[in-house]
């Protein structure tokens, strides 16, 4: 709970100190087995801070609201609310000058560097993971290596940061960190550097976890989305998903699953890609996993302006048996989930050499569909041949009993992105305010 915004809601309600003091009284007690003088003390030290930042008034300290919520918007669902979120986050950066920068939508960034790239990439763990951290550690590692190797670099260095709330076990440091160092001494890839620190420190009480792990790489070669062509070919290897199905599996009733995702079947496809000629010729690589195959090729064809056909049953084959019978039995749509099986585009010619090199490292790859020229879509062909909705969701597949509650809400799109086109200017201005104030000061 977070008991600054408890405190902060009841305060524009209007309410008296005292009110607000004895109900944080009661649900500070509620979570913390603390005595009452120190709840009430705690309680009026939440209600003064409160207060005092209140009077915080200007530019800098205020933020103009879109009046939407995240949850309503969907950012972080992948899906059609988080991929316009993210595009204004684009916005607001701007262009950079980076050799593949966040405009382009692809899993990581690049700056050239003499005569190399150097590739950064960051990943949040999932955020249902909180209680099993070790899970939690493991699945964001091996997402942010696959990362880096799908823009063709070799990842050389991970950086991690871990929030734990205030009643959470000091433990859970430890535990997310082993999930982390698994995979990186399996991959040869040092762990370096982080940050650990308590989420909200003392104004958020609970055990909630959450935390991120990033990576840096090196390649002479990018293989970012807009390099997709009319013509190659898209091979995609099996999938047994990552954080996500294992947080389906867990809070469904399928724990067994859980087992399936512990593998690094991705990454040892990468190293044997990265180790031969053939990559040089590859023109895209991406892990299918934002909003699922409908979310990534989605955005592929969207950045490289090109229709994207792709075959359900070709797909569908390429899911892990025992992950496939979980999501079948859900009724989770294995299109719209993520899968974390690497997706390559590549020259006709060369797709069998591809697959060879991605078949030497045990993992299994086959042909999923192929680009054409015409304007930016993908496009589902069935399984009886005929061609099915493949458009994005507004959110992934709800694949928990509560997201299969909350999908069932939703307010006007367009009403929201008004709201939140409206924000994203705001927060422009005052970037490009500051900047001139900065600049001033620095000429001074």
């Amino acid at each position: 709970m977070d008991v600054e915004e408890f405190t902060r809601r009841r305060v524009s309600r209007g309410m008296s100190c005292e009110e607000i003091r004895d109900q944080l009284v009661r649900h500070i007690l509620s979570i913390k087995d603390v005595p009452h003088e120190y709840a009430r003390a705690f309680s009026d030290a939440v209600i003064t801070e409160v207060n005092n930042t209140a009077r915080a008034e200007g530019p800098v300290h205020e933020m103009v609201r879109s009046g939407v919520s995240m949850g309503e918007f969907g950012v972080g669902s992948r899906g059609t609310g988080d991929f316009y979120a993210h595009r204004q986050i684009a916005r607001i950066i701007g262009k950079t000058g980076a050799s593949v920068g966040v405009d382009e939508m692809d899993d990581a960034g690049a700056v050239r560097a003499g005569d190399q790239h150097i590739v950064c990439t960051v990943d949040g763990m999932h955020s249902r993971l909180s209680d099993f951290p070790f899970l939690a550690g493991f699945h964001v590692t091996r997402a942010t290596l696959r990362d880096t190797y799908v823009m063709g670099a070799r990842p050389i260095l991970l950086f991690s940061d871990i929030h734990v709330a205030d009643d959470g076990d000091v433990a859970k440091i430890f535990d997310y960190t082993a999930g982390i160092c698994a995979v990186s001494e399996v991959m040869k890839v040092p762990l370096v550097t982080g940050s650990t620190l308590r989420i909200g420190g003392d104004m958020v009480l609970g055990s909630r976890m959450t935390g991120c792990v990033g990576a840096v790489g090196t390649a002479h070669h990018l293989t970012a989305r807009r390099q997709l062509q009319p013509g190659d070919v898209l091979l995609m290897t099996e999938g047994a998903g990552g954080g996500t199905i294992a947080t389906a599996a867990l809070y469904s009733g399928f724990p067994d699953v859980v087992a399936s995702t512990l593998n690094i079947q991705f990454l040892l496809a990468c190293e044997a890609l990265l180790a031969d000629e053939v990559l040089a010729e590859v023109h895209v690589m991406t892990d299918v996993t934002n909003g699922g195959l409908r979310g990534d090729v989605y955005e592929m064809a969207e950045t490289a302006s090109c229709r994207i056909v792709i075959e359900e049953a070709a797909v569908r084959d390429l899911v892990h048996p025992r992950v496939l019978a979980m999501l079948d039995a859900l009724e989770i749509d294995f299109l719209g989930v993520s899968l974390d099986s690497l997706l390559i585009a590549v020259p006709p010619a060369l797709a069998d050499a591809v697959a060879a090199v991605v078949s030497s490292a045990g993992v299994r790859i086959h042909k999923v569909g192929h680009v054409e020229a015409g304007r930016p879509e993908a496009v589902l062909v069935g399984t009886d041949g005929a061609f099915k909705d493949f458009t994005p969701r507004f959110r992934e597949s709800a694949y928990t009993p509560v997201k299969k509650v909350v999908d069932t809400t939703r307010r006007d799109f367009e009403e929201m992105k008004a709201g939140v086109d409206m924000a994203a200017a705001a927060a422009i201005r005052k970037k490009e305010a500051i900047i001139s104030m900065l600049q001033v000061n620095k000429r001074d």
